[in-house]
């Protein structure tokens, strides 16, 4: 079975890695041949996590797949149908490596060391008989060459990137940055830099884009997983506006204006007598809290007692929609993702197949697929490598049979 059928797989990242190696042993007397064009297979898959390797995910909590996938959901509900989250710690624990999960859900390798995940797959490389070919950059696709292509070559800042599949005719959605923190004008988040607010909304006003979860301040702005799955939702929308719109902050989480002014009202209540500065929502500290008060123009020795309705109503917006202005983004530390990429519409994603050349296929983030943080981005790249070898594998079973 699999006899002379030849194979190359364009990308040797997490999704073509692990297309390679799950083909070799659906198909042992395949070809299998994994271009390279850097020195080293896994290179991002080496950092990610902050070179911990978030592998996966639970999935715990999320009722729908465009929470974490803003781009590409349809396709990952049908990738994760045939090799879920589950299916990825059950491979790698065959494999032994054991695993823990976080309490946010992010799955890891119990190491903490993202280099047990890399030399786990590089062994299977080469006690397969999978040929690795690193320092060989392919510029051109030919589908005469080969019984089956797999292109897994990652995401690309330009459409310059993608420049392999010229005369393809394959449509590429403009690719944009999709995971960054934000550059905030003014300097008062330097105060209070280090600061972890643990679940605040973060929304753009005017559209419907909103995400929620803790915020950390830094010396240049926003960050935390509230700002990184916003910056993911609003992808194309925040490089549309040249990354200059305004931000609003729910320093209250979820919570409605009506909630926080009952809330309000109960420190009124209960502590009239008492500075402004010496109760407050637990939720901050007092440096916050009089950074806060400072932008609500309340004189930090007011009593709760003295507040009129023009410092509760300023007090309101303050803490349910305050105002910042973006003025550029940051990167991610070493992680980068994009949106955009071979666009969905030119494959079948059942199969992964491209629909102008069925001998063609695309997994991972060469796709215009990507995911917020916590495992998901490599979740997708082990589903959609799988389905890819999956799909090989059962059509070569089905030409042995017709033969």
């Amino acid at each position: 079975m699999g006899k002379d059928l030849s194979i190359a797989i364009i990308g040797a990242g997490a999704a073509g890695c692990f297309c390679a190696i799950n083909l070799k042993r659906m198909l042992p007397n395949a070809n299998v041949h994994l271009f390279e064009s850097k020195g080293k297979a896994l290179a991002k898959v080496a950092v990610t996590g902050g070179g911990r390797c978030n592998l996966t995910n639970t999935f715990k909590g999320v009722k729908n797949l465009q929470e974490v996938y803003p781009r590409g959901e349809k396709l990952m509900r049908r990738a994760l149908s045939v090799f879920s989250a589950e299916d990825t710690c059950t491979w790698f624990e065959k494999e032994g490596v054991r695993l823990v999960t976080q309490e946010d859900n992010c799955i890891f390798p119990q190491s903490q060391d993202a280099m047990q995940i890399v030399n786990t797959l590089l062994y299977n490389i080469k006690g397969l008989g999978i040929q690795l070919h690193l320092n060989e950059k392919v510029t051109h696709i030919d589908l005469n060459q080969w019984n089956r292509v797999v292109v897994t070559t990652g995401g690309h800042a330009t459409p310059q990137g993608f420049s392999l599949l010229e005369g393809l005719e394959i449509p590429i959605e403009t690719p944009v940055p999709s995971l960054f923190t934000f550059n905030v004008q003014g300097d008062w988040h330097q105060q209070l830099m280090g600061t972890v607010v643990e679940e605040v909304q973060a929304f753009i006003p005017g559209t419907k884009f909103r995400s929620h979860g803790a915020l950390l301040l830094t010396h240049w702005g926003m960050s935390g997983p509230a700002i990184l799955k916003l910056s993911s939702y609003a992808a194309r929308y925040l490089a549309e506006h040249g990354y200059q719109i305004p931000i609003c902050i729910n320093w209250m989480g979820t919570m409605t204006e009506l909630e926080v002014r009952q809330i309000i009202q109960d420190l009124i209540q209960q502590n009239a007598q008492k500075l402004i500065t010496s109760v407050y929502p637990q939720c901050f500290t007092n440096k916050h809290w009089s950074i806060l008060l400072t932008r609500m123009g309340i004189h930090l020795t007011q009593r709760w007692g003295a507040l009129n309705t023009k410092h509760l109503n300023k007090m309101l917006t303050v803490l349910t929609a305050d105002t910042y202005q973006i003025t550029g983004k940051c990167p991610f530390k070493e992680e980068f993702v994009t949106c955009g990429g071979v666009s969905l519409k030119s494959i079948n994603i059942n199969t992964l197949q491209s629909k102008q050349h069925p001998t063609l296929y695309f997994a991972g983030e060469v796709l215009d697929v990507d995911a917020i943080t916590g495992g998901f981005n490599l979740q997708a790249a082990w589903s959609m490598g799988y389905v890819v070898a999956k799909h090989i594998s059962t059509l070569n079973q089905i030409n042995n049979q017709i033969s």
